[in-house]
């Protein structure tokens, strides 16, 4: 994991050959001061605008709350029910936890910054997809280079369609968001929530035969088996099943679950059940605008000076003495003077003390087998879902024995599995709206692992509420001929 370091270096040129200015609103026009046959003339070239994307998943977009998709993966879960901060500390996602981040339709806003950094991506994949193919190269590297770019752009869809709109179940007919397919200057109206999810099913299926046989560069890169990953994601969000179990199953071949000491090490380091994440450099970390500032509450950031992250009681509660996950929450005592505040999570940490070097989690076998563990059960086949529930639970717990083997009960209880082990890395809105159920926090008091009604605002809101909608920009209904004031999300 070294060898990203020397990589990733020069990538800020790269960046800025595809990006343009960042202050430069509709993100939906590609911007280029670099003639392409300058970038994708080699595949040597391409790749360093390949590793441009990746670099810029991470780094930090205008101030401390944004810094690529983990900030979009911390948004969703403090819209959801099991992450509690106890106070407004320093300010930083509170208005994500209060549901007034997303509402509003300006530059600066949640909702703003999210459009932009996704279409960011988007931008620069079509560059890639639509140059590549000429580049002086392997035919190998050339299929790598394009496999990446189509899973990058089909993974940027995904969370635009999911933020900009209800679930797919439903809402197929609904309208979704622009789709751009090459790179353009002119822009387009908002595809249909199924034509979006057409495209995104067809990037990942091509992707997948680019990408046969092929080894990713390092961490931060996607193979064969990371496609996979998220089309069973994709799929898990659509309700199909029998593609979720298929590609569940698929994607997590070859990968082991970690041990308990690994997982009580924290989510810091890449390990050999990370499917895909994001290599940070100490010299390049953005440090106080980073996941682990705002979710380490060991480290010197804003979770460790006051923003403490806390896993509800509920959860705490439903894992047994013998589970390690719950070895890494801070247990409750009557006056709350434990070495952390009641409650507080310790899954995610800084590796070495002093040093913001560390990676990001973006995909985890651990998912694929709550993935398959689902489908299975919705499909009827419970014994099946059984035996892969517990192989994944039991690693976490050597005693445990799933309490339901059948029908709904079973189905609920993937589900409390589901939410105690991906805590905190980013599926908590997503799993709302699939499943239908509302945001509906316990409130009390923040030592007994509840809500603070005061600090959160909503303590319960329907989950097909339009208010639950980020806003499009004014700027984008502004300037893109296509989109109308109507356009708008309520």
């Amino acid at each position: 994991m070294k060898n990203i370091v020397k990589k990733l270096a020069p990538l800020a040129l790269a960046v800025l050959v595809l990006t343009g200015c960042e202050k430069e609103y509709l993100e939906t026009t590609p911007q280029s001061q670099v003639p392409n046959e300058m970038v994708f003339g080699t595949t040597e070239g391409a790749t360093v605008a390949l590793n441009g994307i990746y670099r810029s998943m991470w780094t930090s977009m205008e101030n401390h709350g944004n810094y690529g998709q983990k900030s979009y993966d911390l948004t969703m879960d403090m819209m959801g029910n099991d992450v509690i901060t106890p106070v407004r500390g320093y300010g930083w996602f509170v208005a994500e936890y209060n549901h007034s981040a997303y509402a509003t339709a300006t530059a600066a806003s949640r909702s703003g910054i999210a459009w932009r950094y996704y279409y960011r991506t988007v931008n620069n994949a079509n560059l890639i997809i639509a140059n590549v193919d000429e580049a002086v190269g392997t035919q190998a590297r050339r299929d790598y280079i394009k496999g990446n770019a189509l899973f990058l752009r089909a993974h940027s869809y995904f969370y635009l369609i999911n933020l900009f709109q209800h679930t797919y179940k439903g809402h197929e007919n609904a309208p979704g968001v622009p789709l751009y397919t090459e790179p353009t200057t002119e822009g387009k109206g908002r595809g249909t929530v199924q034509e979006v999810y057409n495209q995104i099913i067809a990037d990942l299926d091509a992707a997948e035969a680019l990408l046969e046989g092929q080894q990713k560069d390092h961490v931060s890169h996607i193979n064969q088996k990371t496609v996979k990953g998220l089309q069973a994601r994709v799929a898990l969000q659509m309700e199909n099943w029998e593609r979720a179990r298929q590609k569940a199953n698929e994607a997590r071949q070859g990968y082991t679950l970690m041990s308990a000491t690994a997982y009580k090490a924290g989510f810091g380091t890449a390990n050999s059940e990370w499917m895909w994440g994001l290599q940070i450099p100490n010299d390049q970390s953005t440090i106080y605008a980073s996941f682990f500032s705002h979710m380490a509450n060991t480290a010197g950031g804003y979770a460790g000076l006051g923003s403490t992250k806390l896993i509800t009681r509920e959860l705490y509660e439903k894992m047994s003495a013998t589970d390690v996950r719950k070895e890494i929450v801070q247990a409750p005592t009557a006056d709350n003077k434990g070495t952390y505040y009641n409650y507080t999570s310790l899954k995610f940490r800084l590796p070495t003390t002093g040093s913001w070097a560390a990676d990001y989690v973006l995909m985890r076998a651990s998912e694929m087998y709550l993935i398959e563990a689902e489908a299975l059960a919705r499909l009827g086949r419970d014994g099946e879902a059984v035996t892969v529930l517990e192989a994944l639970v039991k690693a976490r717990d050597p005693q445990y024995a799933a309490p339901a083997t059948s029908g709904t009960d079973l189905i609920e209880e993937i589900l409390m599995q589901r939410r105690i082990e991906l805590w905190g890395e980013g599926f908590s809105i997503l799993d709302l709206k699939r499943l239908n159920r509302p945001v509906k926090r316990i409130t009390g008091t923040a030592p007994n692992g509840e809500h603070v009604a005061a600090l959160i605002l909503v303590t319960e809101r329907s989950i097909t509420d339009p208010q639950i909608l980020f806003r499009i920009p004014q700027d984008e209904i502004n300037n893109n001929k296509a989109l109308a004031a109507g356009d708008q999300n309520p």
